[in-house]
């Protein structure tokens, strides 16, 4: 196995894992933007306005895109796994 090859794995695991983590972390930032503009226009301070709409929101995601995100994974484990006699030689 070739230095490019492992480079070329590191690089697809990382591509799939910031593909995955991507949905979550958008809809909580998106969440997060529009409760903290909410907070500013009605001078409301309370912190726990700004966790909750995030934690249903990300739950929400995960719901909704948590087959999607899985099946990514898998794919990628499915072929690291089913092309791991090339990489033992």
């Amino acid at each position: 196995m070739t230095a490019e090859e492992v480079i070329m794995i590191i690089r697809e695991g990382l591509f799939v894992v910031i593909k995955t983590a991507a949905i979550p972390l958008l809809v909580s930032l998106v969440v997060g933007l529009v409760v903290s503009i909410f907070q500013t226009v009605t001078s409301i301070q309370e912190q726990t306005l700004t966790m909750i709409p995030k934690i249903l929101s990300v739950f929400l995601a995960l719901i909704l895109f948590g087959h999607w995100m899985l099946n990514n994974i898998t794919t990628f484990m499915t072929t690291l796994w089913s092309d791991f006699s090339v990489y033992i030689r």
